[in-house]
């Protein structure tokens, strides 16, 4: 059935031009990879990104297209998509999620949407999100090859056709162009489709694209890596540079989890949650997981780290309070982990608390305020991780 669907995707496209090469963007060379598929044969590959990547959309496509290229290749493939969220929490996952999986020689990255609808980032935000991914996986793993593939939403899209780029593209282009990674700009591609008359955006399916959609992110990524691998020869796998310099000294590239488990106590638990007597919808994603719990105002935790930063990956739902953070026994400041996609869903987040410190040992204190955002009906904080750089 899949096959089918796949085929016919592909013969919607066939009425189209071919890609415009403003939109593959090669940087680099993908010979690292070639050579670990052709000649090792074998072959790790990650998948990063939002509910776009965690859906049977153009990451199984690519994977399927890697298979037929490479048959005599035993691929394994990662998925390490998770609905609703940005390049800021990516950078805290990605070592639980995809380095400590093993050696990754093909690594698939996408956020530009969830950094616009989702987080709702500012160019330094989105700066800061994916030059960690992209610093981190290329410390931990130098011969790592990656591509980014920027998606797009109906609000992308018209500031596109305008000729505006997006603030997430613009930023995570930064980034990708000072570390030499290429990018596939499917959100101009489509934008440029439309514009000459050969696709709409119900035939390319929205934000959560349609197989037609996902069938055009997969052919610009074969068209990349084949314009790459055909000039190419086999030879020994080596390191990609890693400029000394970063794009925000601050980016989360040094970004990991840190378990709250250490900080709970009478009045923060450490628990599953018993989610049927709890409001809001729940993603399955996070079944039987432990979370530090706390719906009452004034009550204190305290969390130790040495780092930069602090944040709080939370499931933020309808009864979502505002955390109250101190650092180094300073001032009191207020968090809202409130989403406005919170008021039926517990929603997945990363709320950073604390940027740009010392690199030093830090405690840090915890409270839940007696104020709440407005659309909240309660006080309570869920918080899966700590975010720790």
């Amino acid at each position: 059935m899949r096959l089918f669907v796949y085929l016919a995707a592909f013969c919607f496209l066939a009425s189209y031009s071919l890609s415009k090469e403003r939109n593959v963007i090669l940087r680099g060379e993908y010979n690292n990879s070639l050579t670990q598929f052709l000649v090792k044969k074998d072959g790790r590959v990650a998948f990063m990104g939002g509910s776009i990547t965690q859906m049977n959309g153009y990451r199984p496509m690519v994977s399927d297209w890697l298979r037929e290229r490479f048959p005599q290749t035993e691929f394994e493939f990662i998925n390490a998509g998770i609905s609703s969220t940005c390049s800021t929490t990516g950078a805290f996952r990605l070592k639980e999620h995809v380095l400590d999986k093993g050696r990754i020689d093909l690594f698939f990255i996408e956020f530009a949407v969830n950094d616009d609808q989702d987080a709702g980032h500012k160019r330094r935000d989105c700066v800061r999100g994916m030059e960690g991914i992209i610093r981190h996986a290329r410390t931990a793993q130098p011969d790592m090859d990656i591509i980014v593939t920027y998606f797009v939403n109906p609000g992308m899209l018209s500031q596109l056709r305008e000729g505006k780029v997006p603030v997430p593209i613009a930023a995570h282009e930064e980034v990708l162009k000072h570390y030499g990674v290429s990018a596939v700009f499917l959100a101009r591609e489509v934008a440029d489709r439309i514009s000459a008359g050969e696709l709409t955006w119900a035939k390319f399916g929205g934000t959560h694209p349609k197989p037609a959609g996902n069938a055009i992110a997969a052919e610009l990524i074969g068209k990349l890596l084949s314009g790459s691998w055909d000039k190419s020869r086999t030879r020994d796998i080596s390191p990609h540079p890693l400029p000394s310099k970063l794009v925000d000294p601050g980016s989360y590239y040094q970004g990991d989890f840190l378990s709250p488990q250490q900080s709970s106590n009478d009045s923060w638990a450490w628990v599953v949650p018993d989610w049927k007597k709890i409001p809001g919808n729940f993603r399955n994603t996070f079944a039987g997981k432990r979370l530090l719990c706390s719906d009452v105002p004034g009550k204190e935790t305290t969390v130790r780290f040495n780092g930069t930063a602090l944040g709080a990956y939370v499931l933020a739902g309808p009864d979502a309070g505002t955390l109250e953070v101190s650092v180094d026994d300073g001032p009191w400041n207020a968090h809202d982990l409130y989403h406005r996609y919170s008021r039926g869903l517990h929603y997945p987040r990363t709320v950073m608390l604390l940027t740009d410190l010392e690199r030093k040992e830090h405690r840090v204190r915890l409270r839940l305020s007696k104020k709440s955002n407005s659309s909240s009906k309660g006080t309570s904080a869920r918080i899966l991780q700590f975010t720790v750089n």
